[in-house]
C-alpha cells in the first residue's frame, strides 16, 4: 500500500513538473517568441535543471507540440464545423469572423510572436503548420463555400491574424466594425467581378 501511494505522488510530481515547464515556455513564448527562448530560459523559468527540461522533453520539437497543445487545450482554435449548417452566406461569414477575430484577441501577443517566428524558422512553422493548419483549412473551405475567385482571395485576406491586427490595432475598429469591414470586402468581391 506504502509502495502504491509513492508512486502515485511520484507520477503527480511528474505531471506538475511537466505542466510547469510548458507554461514556463508557453510564458516565454510569448514574451520573446520560440526562436527566441531557450531551453536554459525556460528550465530557470520552471525552477528545473537543464537535464530535468532534457528528460521531459528531448528536444526543440517535442517542447514546442506540448507548447501548442496546451494553448491549444486552453484556447481551442474556432472550429468551422458550428458554422457549416448557416445557410446564409452573410451571417455564416459574419458568425466564423467574429469567433476567429475573438480568438486572435485573445492570443494576439503569442499568434504574432510564432507567426513572426514562422517566417524564419522552419521548426515553428511545420509546428504550426501541424497544430493549427488543418483548422484554418477548413475555415477557408467552410466560409469560402460557393464564392467567387474574387470573393476567396478577399476571404483569405479576412482570415490572416495580420488583416485583424491592421483593423483591430492600426485602424482602431471595435471586433463588430472589423468583422462588418471584411464581410462587406468579400460580399463587395461578387460585384467586382461581374463587373469586368
Amino acid at each position: 500500500m506504502a509502495r502504491s501511494y509513492i508512486l502515485k505522488k511520484r507520477a503527480q510530481q511528474q505531471v506538475e513538473t511537466r505542466l510547469r515547464i510548458v507554461e514556463a515556455a508557453v510564458e516565454l513564448h510569448t514574451k520573446l517568441g520560440p526562436a527566441a527562448t531557450t531551453f536554459s530560459m525556460v528550465a530557470e523559468k520552471a525552477g528545473v535543471q537543464r537535464h530535468t527540461l532534457y528528460a521531459y522533453f528531448p528536444d526543440e520539437r517535442s517542447l514546442l507540440m506540448a507548447c501548442s497543445g496546451h494553448v491549444e487545450e486552453r484556447d481551442p482554435v474556432p472550429d468551422a464545423t458550428a458554422w457549416r449548417d448557416i445557410v446564409d452566406r452573410t451571417l455564416r461569414l459574419t458568425t466564423g469572423l467574429r469567433a476567429i477575430y475573438a480568438w486572435f484577441e485573445r492570443n494576439e501577443v503569442l499568434l504574432g510572436n510564432v507567426l513572426r517566428d514562422a517566417e524564419q524558422d522552419k521548426l515553428v512553422q511545420e509546428i504550426g503548420r501541424l497544430r493549427y493548419g488543418p483548422a484554418i483549412d477548413a475555415w477557408h473551405d467552410v466560409l469560402g463555400a460557393k464564392l467567387n475567385a474574387n470573393q476567396r482571395a478577399m476571404l483569405h485576406l479576412a482570415l490572416s491574424f495580420y488583416t485583424w491586427r491592421s483593423l483591430a490595432r492600426e485602424a482602431g475598429l471595435k471586433p463588430a466594425a472589423a468583422v462588418d469591414a471584411m464581410v462587406g470586402a468579400v460580399n463587395g468581391a461578387a460585384v467586382t467581378s461581374l463587373a469586368r
